[in-house]
């Protein structure tokens, strides 16, 4: 069976949470990941990236990613 995956669409999701340390990547607790979304484009996703680091800047242990789900996915 033979997945395709259409090229225009390019997923990415954005989450954050806190980290142990601000020498890692490592999360104080997973339980407590916050899942801002997956959208469409990495234009949309840079936009709710900022939105969300802007509002957590007075905790300088809170980090948000973007992850890059079309390369993921790509076979």
């Amino acid at each position: 069976m033979t997945t395709t995956i259409d090229s225009a669409q390019r997923l990415h999701l954005v989450f954050g949470g806190e980290l142990e340390s601000l020498d890692g990547v490592n999360f104080r607790d997973l339980k407590d990941l916050d899942i801002v979304g997956i959208f469409p484009d990495y234009a949309s996703a840079q936009t709710a990236w900022k939105a969300k680091a802007q509002s957590t800047v007075d905790s300088a242990q809170t980090r948000y990613f973007i992850v890059h789900l079309h390369r993921l996915l790509e076979p």
